[in-house]
C-alpha cells in the first residue's frame, strides 16, 4: 500500500453532476482538486446509450433553472453559452389522461389560463392556476432567501437568531404552510382532478408523493414557468460533458474507473482516502457525491457513521423502470416531453409509496427528442424514453429481465401507451429495446436501494430537508448530490455541489494553491 502525502488536495468522490459542480467551483477558486469516479465515464446518471443508430439519455432528460449552471461557469469567468447550446421547449409537457383528454402545459401563465378555460367545464381551474403560480412564486422567493445557496440541514440552519424574530421572516414562515402537503395545496386551487395530476408531477422531480411532501415544494412550479424547460443539443449528457471540459481547463485531476473505498478519519477529521487500486492518498478535505447514507454506511467507520444514521430516518425516494425504445417510425402527436397519466393519482401513489409495490396503472413519462434533435434516431424514427416510477428496491423485488416482475411490468407500460397515448401499434414500431431497472440503478450509481432521486421528501413539516452539505460529524467532509441539501433534480444537484464547495471554501478546509480565478495545471 502506498501513501501520497500531498495534503493540499481536495478529493471529490463521484463525478455525477454534484461532484462535477463541486470540482469546477473549487478549481475556479484556486484549490487543487482530484476527482474520482468508479465508473468509466463522468456524469453519473446523466449517461448515454448509443446503439443501432439510436441515442438515448439514460437518466435525466429535463433541464430547468439554467441559472444554476450559468453560475457554476461564471465562477471560472466562463460563459455557459460557449460550452452548451440550449433549446427552449414550449409546450413544456403534453399530458394524456385516462379519459382520453389531452392538455399541453404552456410556459406562459396567461396562455395556460386560456388553455384551462377551454379544457375544463367547472371554470375555477384557470383562476386557480394563476393563484397557484403566484403562491409558488412566493415560495420560490422565500427559498432563495433562506434555503438555496447555503448548507441547510434543518429549520435551525435557515434562520439566525435575529432574523427569526423579524416580522417579515415570521410572515415568510407562515407562507410555508407547514403541515400542509403539496397535493392539499394543489387541490385547494383546482377542482379538476386532471389538472391536479398535471401539477402533482412537479413533485416528481424529487421522487416523492405529493400527498406526503411539504407544501414548500410547490415552489418548483414557478421555478419551471419562470425559467423554462430546456433541451441541451447533444442531449442532457452534454451538461456533464461541458462540466468535465471546464474541470479539465481548471486543472482538476480526473480519474475514471478509480473508486474510493474508504474515507480514513483521524482525530475527527478526514485525513486520507483509500482507492480501489489499493493506494491511499492523503487529503486536506473530501466532497462526497456518493449517496449521503451510503457514504456513511460504506466509506466511514461504524462508530463515526452511527450519529448520522441515528439522527433521523432516511427513506429512499422512488426508483423506476426505463424502457429505451428505438422506433422505426416516430409518433408525431407526442411532444418532446409527455406524461401519460394514471387513472387515479391516489391509487398510484398509495401503491408506490405506502404499499411499496409497482402501481397497477402507473403514470408513464415519455421523452421523444427526435422532434428537437433528429439525429438521435434514423430518419423518420424516434429514440423513445419511457419512465415509470416504482417503489425503491425491496428485498423481495426481483427485476431480472425475463422474470415475472420485469416482464409483467413491461407489458403494463406498453399497454398503458396503447390505451391512453394513441400508440396502438407500438409493438410493430419497436426495432431496438434496452432497459434500466431499480436493481441496475442501485448497482451502477451507488444510490440507496435504487432510488433515482436520493432521499424522499416526505413529511409535511420537515420533509424538504436533506442532510446538510457540511458534515457535523467529520471535519473536512462535505456532501453533494440528490441525497444532500437542497435535494434531487438536475439544477438542485448541481447547486448542492456548489454549496459543498462554497462551505469548504468558507471553512478554509484546504489550502489554496493559487488565487481564485487563476488556472492550476493538471498533474500528468
Amino acid at each position: 500500500m502506498t501513501i501520497d502525502r500531498d495534503a493540499g488536495v481536495v478529493a471529490v468522490i463521484g463525478a455525477g453532476l454534484g461532484g462535477l459542480a463541486a470540482a469546477c467551483t473549487l478549481g475556479a477558486r484556486g484549490y487543487r482538486v482530484a476527482l474520482y469516479e468508479r465508473n468509466g465515464w463522468f456524469g453519473g446518471k446523466a449517461a448515454q446509450l448509443s446503439r443501432e443508430g439510436f441515442r438515448f439519455d439514460m437518466g435525466p432528460t429535463i433541464l430547468t433553472v439554467p441559472t444554476v449552471l450559468r453560475r457554476i461557469f461564471a465562477e471560472a469567468g466562463r460563459d455557459m453559452n460557449e460550452y452548451l447550446e440550449l433549446v427552449r421547449l414550449d409546450p413544456q409537457w403534453k399530458c394524456f389522461f385516462d379519459d382520453g383528454s389531452v392538455l399541453e402545459l404552456k410556459e406562459s401563465v396567461s396562455q395556460m389560463c386560456e388553455a384551462l378555460r377551454a379544457f375544463t367545464t367547472e371554470g375555477g381551474s384557470s383562476a386557480g392556476y394563476r393563484r397557484f403560480i403566484n403562491y409558488s412564486r412566493e415560495l420560490h422567493e422565500i427559498s432563495e432567501r433562506f434555503f438555496f445557496w447555503r448548507s441547510v440541514g434543518g429549520l435551525r440552519d435557515m434562520f439566525d437568531a435575529r432574523s427569526a424574530l423579524n416580522l417579515a421572516t415570521l410572515r415568510d414562515v407562515l407562507r410555508l404552510k407547514m403541515g400542509r402537503s403539496v397535493a392539499g395545496v394543489i387541490r385547494k386551487h383546482t377542482p379538476d382532478a386532471r389538472v391536479a395530476q398535471m401539477l402533482d408531477h412537479f413533485t416528481q422531480y424529487v421522487g416523492s408523493s405529493p400527498f406526503g411532501s411539504p407544501a414548500v415544494l410547490c415552489a418548483i412550479a414557478h421555478m419551471q414557468t419562470a425559467e423554462g424547460v430546456w433541451y441541451p443539443m447533444g442531449g442532457t449528457r452534454a451538461v456533464p460533458e461541458s462540466l468535465a471540459r471546464l474541470a479539465g481547463e481548471l486543472g482538476v485531476e480526473m480519474y475514471a474507473g478509480v473508486g474510493v473505498e474508504r474515507i480514513i478519519v483521524r482525530n475527527g477529521r478526514a485525513e486520507s482516502i483509500r482507492l480501489s487500486d489499493g493506494s491511499t492518498r492523503h487529503v486536506a478535505a473530501v466532497v462526497s457525491n456518493m449517496d449521503a447514507v451510503r457514504t456513511h454506511r460504506e466509506l466511514l467507520p461504524e462508530h463515526i457513521a452511527e450519529p448520522f444514521l441515528r439522527r433521523r430516518t432516511y427513506e429512499p425516494a422512488c426508483s423506476g423502470v426505463v424502457l429505451y425504445l428505438g422506433l422505426r417510425k416516430a409518433y408525431d402527436h407526442l411532444a418532446h416531453h409527455s406524461f401519460v397519466f394514471s387513472r387515479d393519482a391516489h391509487e398510484e401513489f398509495d401503491w408506490i409509496y405506502r404499499k411499496g409495490e409497482p402501481a397497477p396503472d402507473p403514470t408513464v413519462y415519455l421523452a421523444a427528442p427526435a422532434r428537437t434533435e433528429p439525429c438521435v434516431a434514423p430518419p423518420g424514427g424516434e429514440a423513445l424514453y419511457a419512465l415509470v416510477h416504482t417503489p425503491y428496491l425491496r428485498d423481495h423485488h426481483d427485476w431480472s429481465r425475463g422474470g415475472a416482475l420485469y416482464e409483467g411490468y413491461r407489458r403494463t407500460i406498453l399497454d398503458k401507451l396503447r390505451r391512453c397515448a394513441g400508440m396502438t401499434d407500438i409493438d410493430k414500431r419497436i426495432v431496438f429495446e434496452e432497459s434500466l431497472t431499480p436493481r441496475d440503478i442501485h448497482e451502477r450509481y451507488g444510490v440507496l436501494r435504487g432510488a433515482i432521486y436520493g432521499l424522499a421528501s416526505h413529511g409535511t413539516v420537515l420533509g424538504a430537508f436533506k442532510p446538510g452539505n457540511r458534515s457535523p460529524d467529520v471535519r473536512g467532509l462535505y456532501l453533494a448530490g440528490g441525497a444532500a441539501h437542497p435535494g434531487p433534480g438536475m439544477p438542485m444537484v448541481m447547486m448542492s455541489g456548489w454549496i459543498a464547495a462554497d462551505a469548504l471554501d468558507h471553512d478554509a478546509a484546504a489550502p489554496r494553491r493559487i488565487a481564485a480565478g487563476q488556472v492550476l495545471k493538471a498533474t500528468p
